[in-house]
């Protein structure tokens, strides 16, 4: 979760993250380096007196300035690639969730278990225990298996509604109608926050997100305490 004043990206929790993180990483390098060799260009220019009209024409110039800028084009373009392929390119899910977007509150159902489904509502400021951030923790959190394939339907009863989490690189609109699905991962235990990014009414900064990743045996016994 984001603390006061910070100014990196959260740390990544899932493999996809990582690779956002990276790219994030080695997009910035070379927009630094594009920045440092037009800053060092501006200061020759800028304090030497020595000029060469010749080279103000040359074809030669001319070509470079051309294939540098296609250069870096490439060199940009070839990880944003690959990140997109592994997006896309995941392994079969052990867990299905289907996830429905509520005025203002989220619905979650477990599809491969029978009558497994519950509400999750945002808890009042008044009732959050100590340490709980407040906005963000709720009454019933989305629980799931560590290091288990993940596949969430996300969708909406009544208007747009959008289920972020951002600690795991994973966002989707929720559309009355219509199913948008999420696969992924989480590398390691914990509770992740977020909310809904779409603008959807008046209480739409009251429908928060939050699930929790927990070992497979924690999470069965989770599911068995649910079911009785």
């Amino acid at each position: 979760m984001p603390e006061p004043l910070q100014t990196s990206l959260n740390n990544a929790l899932s493999p996809m993250m990582e690779e956002f993180l990276y790219f994030n990483d080695y997009a910035m390098t070379m927009l630094l380096m594009i920045w440092l060799s037009v800053m060092i260009t501006l200061f020759i220019i800028s304090t030497t007196k020595l000029y060469d009209v010749s080279s103000n024409s040359a074809n030669h110039l001319e070509f470079m300035w051309t294939l540098l800028p296609i250069l870096v084009l490439t060199f940009i373009a070839l990880p944003s690639m690959r990140t997109l392929y592994l997006l896309e390119d995941q392994s079969p899910p052990h867990l299905t969730i289907k996830t429905l977007g509520h005025q203002w509150y989220w619905s979650y159902e477990y599809s491969d278990y029978k009558n497994m489904s519950f509400d999750s509502y945002m808890i009042k400021e008044q009732d959050l225990t100590n340490g709980a951030p407040r906005l963000l923790e709720v009454d019933n959190r989305m629980a799931i298996p560590m290091k288990s394939t993940v596949r969430l339907l996300v969708t909406a009863e009544d208007v747009l509604h959008s289920w972020t989490l951002p600690a795991l690189g994973i966002k989707t609109d929720a559309v009355p109608g219509r199913l948008n699905q999420l696969i992924f991962t989480t590398m390691r235990p914990g509770v992740f926050y977020g909310q809904c990014s779409e603008i959807c009414g008046t209480n739409h900064s009251f429908m928060p997100i939050a699930a929790e990743s927990m070992p497979v045996k924690q999470f069965e016994n989770w599911t068995t305490t649910l079911l009785n």
